[in-house]
């Protein structure tokens, strides 16, 4: 199996020198940054399978730098910091982080949470491959594997946005999903300037797939959420 690419966000340049010595020892491709900006550029840049991020850096507090990561990506994000108490481990995951390991940590443990990491992505890239390659709901058509959809077999024109909220809605076909969970799904989070994006979103979408403005595929539940109608 090829070893994951993992980003290394710390300041700190005595435990930045330790968690890289011990990942060199486990034979890991990693990169390193040592503020937010840093972080941000690789990330964007290397598109890494992990990250390991301190919350204390010297430009961005770490917290923001996790919703940064969440507005445009799903990779597993491990904290590592100094800061202890339950509420600020609750903002991180809330933010949107995977794990949380609290310095002083040792390297066994850190390893462990890495591969726990690893396995998640694993099993994600089976059930991905695993999926029926195409979606049928009346005259619409989704095409997993290539990344399109289709009504009436002609390819619509949809933003990276508009697809995935229209792959989340079908692969949840009969449920209503709440503006938190939507928003949690695409963005990472649950911002109340994300709720409003998500109505601009779905109106465009709808503008696309349902010619005749009714509720043909997607249902509005007022002040709850969406759902994708059965045809």
């Amino acid at each position: 199996m090829i070893k994951p690419f993992i980003l290394i966000v710390e300041d700190d340049e005595a435990i930045k020198n330790l968690i890289a010595t011990t990942l060199e020892t486990q034979h890991y491709h990693f990169h390193t940054a040592g503020n937010g900006s840093q972080a941000i550029l690789e990330a964007v840049s290397h598109n890494p399978d992990i990250v390991i991020l301190d919350l204390g850096l010297p430009d961005f507090d770490g917290i923001d730098i996790i919703k940064k990561i969440r507005s445009w990506s799903m990779m597993p994000i491990i904290v590592v910091s100094a800061r202890s108490t339950d509420q600020d481990k609750i903002d991180a995951l809330d933010a949107g982080a995977d794990d949380y390991l609290t310095k002083p940590f040792s390297v066994e443990e850190l390893l462990a949470r890495l591969r726990v990491a690893i396995r998640r992505i694993h099993y994600s890239n089976i059930e991905n491959t695993q999926q029926n390659a195409l979606f049928t709901n009346g005259e619409l058509t989704i095409d997993y594997a290539g990344g399109c959809a289709y009504v009436n077999e002609k390819e619509l024109h949809l933003t990276p946005i508009e697809y995935k909220l229209l792959v989340l809605l079908s692969k949840n076909i009969g449920k209503v999903l709440t503006h938190n969970y939507i928003t949690k799904e695409i963005w990472g989070n649950s911002w109340e300037n994300n709720v409003a994006s998500l109505r601009v979103f779905m109106a465009t979408l709808r503008k696309k797939i349902e010619s005749d403005h009714h509720q043909k595929y997607i249902q509005t539940h007022i002040g709850v959420g969406y759902r994708m109608l059965k045809n």
